[in-house]
């Protein structure tokens, strides 16, 4: 199974999620058609698989992290901001964002099924820490549970670059997120350092 994954992943990415042929999948995986089947009941199946192993299980692990961690809501943002950077860093990871960014509006059960599975876990996520940080009074701004997507941005900046920039100027992704949610924090905290 985990080669047709990695086969159909590499396929997507290159051909797109229209062009690629699950025949395409079964030759490069080296099965059987029928033997994607087994697995996978449709191609946006075995899409929504990769998505899941690839980025879902790290989701689940940052959200088991955070949810165990005694820390102050401002650790729990660096954390994050930590695993996001890590988690763009990653090839597949980074392929997965930029095939749902590529395909999503031209089929929008890629979109409806990222959203449902990555966005709205991590918007939740980032909704738990910020309050967290309003009830103990670390944090006096209530911005990032209004906007949480504010504290995503860069791996979105991230993913863009990686694909048409990296080969002009390098983007340091570690010490971006850490920038930003430094400035972030200084928001939330009414701090002016």
């Amino acid at each position: 199974m985990r080669a047709i994954r990695a086969a159909a992943l590499d396929l997507f990415a290159q051909k797109g999620f229209s062009a690629a042929r699950l025949e395409d999948v079964a030759a490069a995986a080296g099965v059987a058609k029928g033997t994607i089947y087994l697995y996978f009941s449709s191609k946006q199946d075995l899409l929504e698989a990769i998505v899941a192993n690839t980025i879902g299980a790290t989701l689940t692990k940052v959200e088991q992290a955070l949810a165990a961690s005694p820390a102050p809501a401002a650790e729990l943002l660096r954390l994050l901001g930590r695993a996001i950077a890590m988690g763009i860093q990653d090839p597949d990871r980074r392929r997965v964002l930029h095939l749902v960014l590529s395909e999503g509006a031209r089929f929008p059960a890629i979109a409806d099924f990222y959203h449902r599975e990555i966005i709205s876990r991590g918007l939740r996520l980032i909704r738990a820490i910020i309050a967290k940080g309003l009830a103990s009074g670390e944090f006096v701004s209530d911005e990032l549970a209004r906007f949480p997507q504010l504290v995503i941005a860069p791996a979105l900046v991230a993913a863009i670059w990686s694909v048409v920039f990296a080969r002009i100027e390098t983007l340091d992704v570690q010490a971006m997120m850490e920038a930003h949610v430094e400035l972030l924090l200084r928001a939330l905290t009414g701090r002016s350092e």
